[in-house]
């Protein structure tokens, strides 16, 4: 494409229409452009339309314009191993050159948005492919324009501020220093000279705003350079940093205040950073910070004692109380807090304040339950004020457990006094009470258990029958929902370390708490129910067996869709959640309630298809449909998939219609596991969905790869023939090739081969087979990964179990003489230890049989290399073994995050375990001397005469297995 007025005005126009509220325009502009963006010029005709001036070019068009470059950069910028460049090398260049200037001269809205570009760009290409980055904007200090400064800044933090949760690296460390020695003296210089322009505008409240919005993006930048280790640079600065810093926190301005309460200022903004860095140098480089230590601790105090409870200061204050912990986390420093007053103090000033109920505290509870639940019971409170407080306490009890506790019981008992002589009126006195004992009780905890060490000074279990159970026990599960929930989040809390028989006596009551109106109450009752029938007793005993849970679960069910039907929990995920571990805990008992429990979900599927606003809900929704299918086709002996395929076949043509993007990868998924449940011929609708499967376009979406080579498997398994008929074989191991050539999912392409080998007929495939060996060969020729040679081993190993050592010796041969030695020496011998426990028996299987055949043995095949494959083979077998997992090991795992699987991989649905040895091979040592053993008997003395000459270890555990397979080396 040129780069002329026509293409720019043809642009113009289409970004114009994806900005239209009418699909009928928006989606072919939006399609249009997708064509367009791997031509030459597409990048800097969008870069040159957010350069031009609103007269020539909209606003909203301009910040359109920016979006979509980013958008390109964030997908094509790095080009992954196998993939297509989409952008041109000359357009990278433009780009580079023209985009941090236009940046800086851009609106606020498309500032933003190229400054995102850069930070992408930055991630690839700086410092290595755009040294002059850092310098170049590093100069435009010089500018005194604030506008620019201010772009600069952020911008410069932006590509920076992944030094605070990178790994470290040399690599990464050879980046930071390159960026300080070109950056940390312009901006310690700025630093110096913004504080001091401050000072020289002390009554001018706009220029105030502006430099301390400067300030805001230059104490991040410090925390972000400081992050990794602490520079020399830094460390020589130290003085003019701190001394700047106990400035920061000391002033003050009416000019600097927001109009409410809620909006946080710039003040607040650069306070919190400034507490945020001081406690970062506290906790890592305490030698170096002692000379502060003093000063800071008392300045930090009197911040805290003198600022309001007003949700503008919240995360100030979180990052202030955090550095107090920093501090008195180290022993050496608790005589800051030994004090008698010192600890009273913190407690009634400190303490106790932050960690009472607020009215936004209770408005964020009643208008944003989400919010809510996402900060007090899923962890994302970290920069909360009643966190905060929490883990100050949980610090202090380390060195003053016995002296914390005692104040605080006196309050906590306080509090429950109030409570009960007036619960209408100090309901919040009981939160506040709960909160604490909870904070007192809880000494270490875990996402997966809950709290695992105790106070010994407070009795969990009593305050729980005391205090706790009475409150869910209660009829009305709408009284006093604040009280509910922290009684429930109490539950959660403790259920590791309660009596089992008090959790188990608590279901019944979290199934009516289901039903609660308040968000809040049924999501903490769902996700209670979840963690709770995790349990298991001492010998692994689930809390509920399946008939006490289906006891429950017809209220169950009815009260968790009760739930989705309340507004703000149409997608709730907790209450999925639970209804998956409900279903999953029935096991066959669940079939009474499938069919009403499938004509509940795919409602919820037809609605959400709609508007997939929660990912984890998507993902439990499915987890449940995938769990039905499997217990209800596994416990009854008709074909019961049959009615899936009815309920659910049609809601799944719609949502590939429609391109639900974010639905379809878990589409393919269940289809997979409903195919393989298929107790007769395949019905049509499925093999009309393979022409589809096989379209390439769908194979350029990444997330679509996974799900697309799981149904390709089971249409493998149970189609093979049909596929041999129509012609599809072909486009499979097209698709192969396709996947082999990409790093990302070479693996997957592997799968596939695996299961053409195994079910699809010999004579179907065997001439595709040079070809494939070839297109194999070159890919480990030109582009080798470890990945990619374990793929090869299994694949290999795979081959020989179906075929034959000769039929794989025959095809490596064939492409070059003497391939195969290299094979077992450059492949097999550095490798086979890294292989996989799931995959490491079928390897070792055939590695042995490779081993005894004659011709390996003889030299004939592979050279010279038997000796040393041996001993990589039985170092191999002598690798520990892990158990394996389990469904609860799945489910546990799953919960930890469940989107942490690339393509949103469903536990409930996983591949059928084909085992090419066919349950042949029972123990591998065995096998290895039964055959050794065989092997020795053709070749008399010559076998005994090799073993000889292996490392003493390897000949140890080969005379153990010999012992006992109750054979001999002849």
């Amino acid at each position: 494409m040129e780069i002329n007025e026509e293409n720019l005005n043809r642009m113009c126009e289409c970004l114009q229409q994806t900005l239209s509220a009418d699909p009928s325009q928006r989606r072919p502009a939006e399609q249009f452009l997708e064509q367009l963006e791997g031509n030459a010029n597409y990048s800097v005709l969008l870069l040159t339309l957010a350069a031009r001036d609103d007269s020539q070019v909209p606003p909203p068009v301009k910040l359109a314009a920016a979006i979509n470059l980013k958008n390109l950069v964030r997908r094509c910028w790095k080009v992954e191993e196998g993939e297509t460049d989409r952008i041109s090398s000359n357009d990278r260049t433009v780009i580079k050159r023209e985009i941090v200037d236009l940046m800086l001269r851009s609106p606020e809205a498309v500032q933003r948005q190229l400054s995102e570009a850069i930070s992408i760009i930055g991630k690839t290409d700086f410092p290595h492919a755009w040294s002059d980055l850092i310098p170049y904007m590093a100069e435009k200090f010089k500018s005194g324009d604030f506008n620019i400064i201010n772009g600069v800044l952020q911008t410069s933090y932006s590509v920076m501020r992944r030094y605070e949760y990178e790994q470290k690296s040399d690599s990464l460390w050879r980046e930071i220093k390159f960026v300080l020695d070109n950056f940390a003296l312009p901006l310690t210089n700025l630093f110096v000279e913004l504080l001091k322009f401050a000072a020289e505008n002390i009554n001018d409240g706009p220029a105030l705003k502006v430099i301390f919005a400067s300030l805001v993006s230059i104490t991040k930048l410090f925390f972000a350079l400081n992050s990794q280790d602490l520079p020399e640079f830094f460390e020589d600065n130290m003085g003019v940093w701190m001394e700047h810093f106990l400035q920061l926190l000391t002033f003050s301005s009416a000019l600097l205040d927001t109009d409410t309460d809620e909006e946080v200022g710039v003040l607040e903004q650069v306070k919190s950073q400034v507490c945020e860095n001081i406690g970062l140098y506290a906790s890592k480089y305490r030698e170096e910070f002692e000379p502060y230590l003093e000063r800071f601790v008392t300045v930090v105090w009197e911040l805290l004692s003198s600022t309001s409870l007003a949700l503008k200061c919240d995360q100030m204050v979180s990052h202030a109380i955090h550095f107090l912990s920093s501090v008195a986390e180290r022993d050496h420093n608790k005589g800051f807090f030994e004090n008698e007053a010192v600890l009273s103090g913190i407690c009634e000033k400190v303490i106790l304040p932050n960690m009472q109920l607020r009215a936004c505290d209770e408005e964020l509870f009643a208008d944003s339950p989400d919010q809510w639940v996402s900060q007090e019971l899923e962890g994302a409170d970290s920069e909360t004020r009643r966190r905060a407080a929490v883990d100050f306490v949980r610090v202090l009890a380390r060195h003053f457990e016995a002296r914390i506790t005692h104040v605080f019981g006196a309050y906590v008992q306080s509090m429950l006094a109030s409570y009960s002589s007036n619960p209408e009126s100090c309901w919040r006195h009981k939160v506040a009470a709960l909160y604490l004992v909870t904070t007192l009780s809880a000494k270490g905890s875990t996402a997966r258990h809950g709290a695992t060490q105790i106070n010994a000074l407070v009795d969990v279990a009593e305050f729980y029958t005391t205090h706790v159970l009475p409150e869910l026990q209660h009829a009305d599960v709408n009284l006093l929902p604040l009280v509910k929930a922290e009684c429930i989040k109490y539950l959660i809390s403790f259920r590791s370390v309660l009596p089992l028989d008090s959790v188990r006596a608590a279901m019944p009551h979290l199934v009516q708490l289901l039903g609660a109106r308040s968000v809040v109450v049924h999501s903490y009752a769902a996700a209670a129910l979840d963690r709770c029938l995790s349990l298991r007793a001492a010998d692994g005993a689930a809390l509920l067996t399946p008939d006490q849970l289906a006891a429950l679960a017809t209220p169950a069910y009815a009260n968790a869709f009760l739930a989705f039907g309340m507004s703000g929990s149409e997608q709730n995920e907790h209450v999925m959640k639970a209804v998956l571990r409900i279903t999953e805990g029935l096991k066959e008992k669940v079939v009474p309630y499938a069919a009403g429990l499938l004509e509940q979900l795919v409602t919820k599927l037809k609605l959400v298809a709609k508007n997939p606003t929660k990912p984890h809900y998507v993902h439990f929704l499915f987890e449940t449909l995938a769990v039905l299918v499997n217990h209800v086709c596994d416990a009854v002996e008709f074909n019961a998939v049959a009615e899936f395929d009815k309920n659910l076949f049609p809601v799944f043509q719609d949502i590939l219609r429609d391109e639900v993007d974010s639905i379809i990868p878990y589409i393919f998924q269940l289809l997979s596991v409903m195919l393989e449940k298929q107790k007769s011929a395949v019905p049509d609708p499925y093999l009309q969905l393979l022409p589809f499967l096989l379209m390439p376009a769908l194979w350029e979406r990444p997330g679509y790869v996974a799900p697309m080579v799981r149904l390709l498997q089971s249409f493998i398994l149970k189609a093979n023939a049909r596929i041999v008929e129509e012609g599809k074989l072909n486009s499979i191991l097209g698709i192969f090739n396709k996947l082999n050539v990409s790093r990302a999912h070479d693996h997957e392409g592997f799968y596939l081969l695996q299961s053409l080998l195994l079910h699809v007929p010999h004579q179907a495939i065997e001439n595709f087979w040079p070809q494939l060996f070839s297109v194999m060969f070159r890919r480990l020729t030109t582009n080798k990964t470890t990945k990619y040679i374990k793929s090869i081993l299994i694949f290999f190993s795979a081959f020989i179990m179906v075929h034959s050592v000769e039929s794989l010796v025959v095809l490596i041969e064939r492409l070059q003489a003497g391939m195969f030695s290299m094979v077992l020496d450059k492949l097999v011998v550095p490798e086979l230890p890294k292989i996989g426990q799931t995959e490491r028996k079928l390897c070792c299987v055939a590695l042995t049989n490779v081993l005894c055949d004659p011709r390996v043995y003889a030299g004939q095949w592979g050279g010279n290399h038997w000796g040393s494959v041996l001993q990589t083979l039985i170092q191999t077998v002598e690798l520990t073994h892990s158990p394996s997992d389990s469904n609860e090991d799945l489910f546990s795992k799953m919960q930890d995050n469940p989107l942490s699987y690339g393509s949103s991989k469903l536990t409930y649905a996983p591949k059928a375990v084909i085992d090419p040895l066919n349950g042949q091979v029972a123990n591998v040592k065995l096998y290895l001397a039964q055959k050794l053993a065989k092997l020795s008997q053709a070749q008399p003395g010559t076998v005994q005469q090799r073993l000889q000459q292996l490392p003493q270890n390897e000949q140890l555990a080969l005379l153990k297995y010999v012992q006992e397979a109750g054979v001999a080396i002849a």
